[in-house]
């Protein structure tokens, strides 16, 4: 893990304004592409279901796992890999989902860590 190297992550700013421009995700293709979009996140392992397993968008004969569309929230829960900070992996699916969400704010609960390999060569230096 590098630290100091010049690069900072973005910094999300929960009392900035959703984006009021573009349109209300409201189905499985709009949750679809979201889901897309965080999985091409770095540092995000993958769309987890939540605690319970219920976390989705649910339509007849399919469900986007990982993504939840409430009236007012976007709601995201990933897996993220060791070794990147974590508000660094959060705001990067923030500023990859913000332009998707609407006028929603978005959430994203990181439900679990994963251990790669690469990991686990850095941990036993």
């Amino acid at each position: 893990m590098t630290k100091g190297r010049g690069r900072k992550a973005p910094r999300f700013d929960p009392a900035a304004p959703p984006n009021p421009g573009a349109p209300r995700p409201r189905t499985a293709s709009d949750a679809r592409r979201i889901a897309e979009m965080v999985a091409s996140c770095p540092g995000v392992a993958a769309l987890t279901a939540g605690p319970f397993g219920t976390v989705a968008t649910y339509l007849p004969g399919e469900s986007v796992p990982g993504v939840r569309l409430h009236d007012e929230v976007v709601e995201i829960h990933v897996a993220v890999r060791y070794g990147r900070p974590i508000p660094e992996i959060v705001a990067g699916v923030h500023e990859a989902v913000g332009p998707l969400s609407g006028d929603r704010r978005v959430d994203v609960m990181v439900d679990d860590v994963t251990e790669t390999e690469e990991a686990r060569k850095v941990g036993s230096s």
